[in-house]
């Protein structure tokens, strides 16, 4: 028996893969129409048919040009580059006569939003914004963007005329272009003449980078709120000007799935979203649904994929008036794989993207009138919405970091909030607030759900399972004080929305005794490693003083950085002012060594600081997300790019040369023992081992950071599952999962590693469960976690228990250097700008740290 089925199985293989190998006819994915032949075909640009080969970005940027030059229905804008250069697009489709007055109809259908009076929506073109493959390795969006552009182009079928007479269409062909490029020269490279379908194959099992993210390994499918790359930044900058009523954004999913449109799970959307959102969503599922039951195609709908996160591209437009429609699509991952519902090849993946696409123009068409105005009633009921709410506004300050701080409300005004600056100093909830260091966000604007989003402190949600992030409360991801301000009445606002300063130049700095780098600033760091870098000697006062300056007296915290002129050599004072002047951080010169108190500047608590030679540690077993959002932090806001070496090479270098070794999470066993050894060795020897989430936890199960740990499934164990029914199983996963909240730490501000900050409560972003219970050291606990830690978002109060007063960063001696470990990711998606000074300081002030 096994025989003939092994024999059958070869045969039924063979004449499938021959079956698989061959390219499909146009008329697979489009309807069966005559179209216009002097419309280049992607084909005939390409040079195969689309699905024969996953086409790269180059490939796809080639035929959007072509296609522009051919018919007067298309349009093509450069609206940015990627990280690798590669160029974003946006793709117009629309009639010739709107293409003549596109301008006009934009500042129309953006004015209309803020008229008094309702438009007649009957004389307005519907917005749609079609979006493909924010995950560059679900490329089916982006293969299928060629055909759905191409159909629109040549198509002379009276609806379509209708679609491109009453509709503007921006279509996003790539999202990712650096992931999509990478993914296709994966899948391209491993594709033989006859078709393998096992997903064993090395052409379905990517490597350890995936085309999925980015260049800096980041998910861009959870930066539309955060905007930390240039792809998002253009993407967002694009979308308010043109606010689109429909927007879908195309996925992929694992390849024993069918294929899903929304509504997802209705207990699990934001609950800033209107339920007239999903009522319109539900309305254009039926088209959806219809295309699909036409073809006797199998989908699901109303369940899994939740709508909560506010910067994923499906959720990000419903704050905003728009229809966000995320597909999800079974996924191929390469030209032909097997699944439970038979062989699932790649021209059929895209197929069912352009169905998809075509359902979504046909029901938004349908309802054209009903999404216009459905728009306009989103964006006038604010004023409503503030008087339901029992405050008035939002007042933020920062005192000490004006870098850290112009970034956050930079960031608010990229998502057009309004935020203005104090013409009065106030006091609010007890606090005062200085005119000069605060800003007022009122809630009675147009963007007053963002605003609620962005701010929300909610721990009580309706559904606790979520599929991202609980909480992305930006004030307490760049550690900003902020209140809620009760009345306007409180406030003294100046009349124009606030500006971002125009960085002053340093003035030209004479040869004095010494100068002092204020290290509360954000850039300090970086702009202490461009001193290093240029041979600077560089101190770091490990204690607080007092010094003369020409301004007076002035006191200096710990953690301040001193050029002291006596220790440099030759030209310094013409590299100091070049490099001085290319970052905003507070530098002040000092006339005297002799201090009025505190350390003098030729004290021992004067600490030589080094640059660092920084490695990373990556590779299978570690967490990429985590280590792009290292390798991106260093980059972008050090100035340097460590390196970055996979953990299975890690026995076989010499990491003698390094200073710091930077371990992320990740998963680590008993095949690691070689490199528990030498990393301890290395560490005697004088390295500053950093360490955070279950890596943390692995080197103090093996003796290497002092401190007892309690794991994710320990925790877990402290749930009761004895009373519930299989039919929990579900809600029980997400009362033990911290999917991401916001938790209190508090910092000992004397440790070197909270040099820098001004204030002991410091927020930390948490999604994971794992613990370092605090040693018998109590010097070697940097932060602890408080009483009441969490703060946003959502945790079963048994893990709130447990992580009450547990350690949150442990740092002490290991032989001559420095091992550190922290429960959590001082980086997350790159916006955890409160908490990246920690890993900072561990590289600059790590050596400073005594505790055994």
């Amino acid at each position: 028996m096994l025989r003939f089925t092994t024999k059958c199985f070869i045969t039924i293989s063979l004449i499938l893969s021959v079956f698989a190998a061959t390219a499909v006819e146009l008329n697979f994915y489009l309807p069966k129409e005559k179209l216009n032949e002097n419309i280049p075909t992607p084909e005939s640009v390409l040079g195969y048919q689309v699905g024969d080969w996953h086409v790269r970005h180059d490939q796809l940027v080639m035929y959007f040009k072509v296609l522009a030059q051919h018919s007067d229905r298309v349009s093509l804008k450069v609206i940015g580059k990627s990280h690798e250069q590669r160029e974003l697009l946006q793709v117009t489709i629309t009639s010739s006569a709107n293409h003549n007055k596109l301008d006009s109809i934009q500042q129309q259908h953006i004015a209309r939003l803020s008229s008094s009076k309702k438009p007649n929506s009957d004389t307005l073109p519907l917005v749609v914004n079609l979006n493909y493959s924010v995950h560059g390795d679900e490329s089916s969006g982006s293969n299928a963007s060629l055909l759905v552009a191409y159909y629109l182009a040549a198509s002379n079928n009276p609806e379509v005329l209708k679609y491109l007479d009453k509709m503007v269409i921006l279509l996003d062909p790539s999202l990712n272009p650096d992931g999509l490029s990478r993914f296709a020269q994966w899948a391209n490279q491993h594709k033989g003449h006859n078709l393998n379908a096992d997903p064993n194959n090395r052409e379905h099992v990517q490597d350890w980078i995936r085309g999925r993210v980015n260049h800096y390994w980041f998910d861009l499918n959870r930066d539309w709120l955060l905007l930390q790359h240039p792809e998002s930044q253009a993407r967002i900058a694009q979308y308010h000007q043109w606010r689109p009523n429909v927007l879908t954004d195309h996925h992929e999913m694992g390849p024993h799935s069918t294929f899903f449109f929304q509504p997802g799970i209705s207990s699990r959307k934001n609950p800033l979203t209107p339920d007239k959102n999903v009522e319109l969503t539900k309305r254009l599922a039926t088209f959806h649904a219809d295309a699909f039951d036409e073809q006797n195609k199998l989908y699901f709908t109303e369940e899994s994929f939740d709508d909560f996160y506010a910067g994923k591209g499906s959720t990000y437009p419903d704050l905003h008036g728009t229809i966000g429609i995320l597909f999800e699509q079974a996924s191929s991952r390469g030209h032909l794989q097997e699944s439970i519902n038979g062989l699932l090849d790649f021209p059929t993946t895209i197929k069912h993207q352009v169905m998809a696409s075509l359902s979504t123009l046909k029901g938004s068409l349908v309802n054209k009138n009903d999404l216009l105005d459905f728009q306009y009633e989103f964006s006038q009921q604010y004023k409503e919405l503030a008087k339901e709410i029992d405050f008035d506004g939002y007042i933020l300050s920062e005192q000490d970091d004006k870098t850290r701080f112009y970034s956050l409300l930079s960031l608010l005004q990229q998502h057009d909030i309004e935020v203005y600056p104090l013409s009065k100093n106030t006091e609010i909830n007890g606090r005062q607030y200085n005119q000069q260091n605060s800003v007022y966000i009122p809630l009675k604007q147009p963007q007053i759900r963002i605003i609620q989003s962005v701010f929300s402190t909610r721990k009580s949600f309706n559904d606790n399972t979520f599929y991202d992030v609980s909480s992305w409360n930006l004030a307490m991801a760049f550690n900003i004080t902020f209140d809620k301000v009760e009345s306007k009445r409180k406030v003294k606002l100046v009349d124009q929305e606030w500006q971002r300063p125009e960085r002053k130049a340093h003035a030209n700095i004479l040869a004095n005794y010494s100068y002092a780098i204020d290290w509360a600033d954000y850039h300090a760091p970086a702009l202490t490693y461009a001193l290093l870098n240029a041979n600077f000697k560089v101190r770091a006062a490990l204690k607080p003083f007092t010094a003369k300056t020409p301004n007076g007296v002035k006191q200096f915290a710990a953690g301040t950085m001193l050029i002291n002129a006596g220790l440099q050599h030759g030209d310094w004072v013409t590299m100091f002012n070049h490099i001085v002047k290319q970052f905003s951080v507070p530098v002040s010169a000092i006339t005297s060594g002799l201090t009025p108190t505190g350390i003098d500047l030729g004290s021992r608590n004067m600490m030589p600081v080094y640059k660092p030679n920084v490695l990373v540690v990556g590779g299978f077993g570690t967490n990429s997300y985590e280590v792009g959002e290292t390798w991106y932090l260093f980059d972008k806001q050090l100035g340097f790019s460590p390196t970055i070496i996979e953990k299975r090479w890690l026995s076989k270098t010499d990491l003698d040369k390094y200073t710091h070794i930077i371990m992320t999470d990740g998963s680590y066993s008993k095949d690691d023992d070689s490199l528990i050894d030498k990393l301890k060795v290395w560490t005697k020897a004088g390295g500053v081992l950093w360490s955070q989430k279950r890596t943390a936890l692995w080197l103090a199960k093996n003796g290497v950071l002092k401190s007892e740990t309690l794991t994710q499934k320990e925790m877990n164990e402290r749930f009761d599952k004895t009373q519930l029914n299989y039919s929990d199983m579900e809600s029980i996963a997400g009362k033990q999962r911290i999917a991401g909240a916001f938790f209190n730490l508090k910092l000992d501000l004397s440790h070197p590693l909270a040099f820098g900050y001004n204030k002991p409560m410091l927020p930390v972003f948490k999604n994971r469960t794992d613990l370092l219970v605090e040693g018998t050291n109590p010097f070697t606990n940097v932060a602890k976690y408080t009483d009441a830690p969490l703060i946003a978002g959502y945790a079963d109060e048994t893990n709130v228990n447990e992580i009450a007063n547990a350690s949150g960063l442990v740092a002490h001696k290991y032989g001559k250097g420095v091992v550190i470990g922290m429960t959590d990711n001082p980086n997350f998606r790159s916006i955890m700008y409160g908490t990246n000074k920690l890993m900072f300081n561990a590289l600059f002030l790590g050596k400073a740290i005594e505790a055994k």
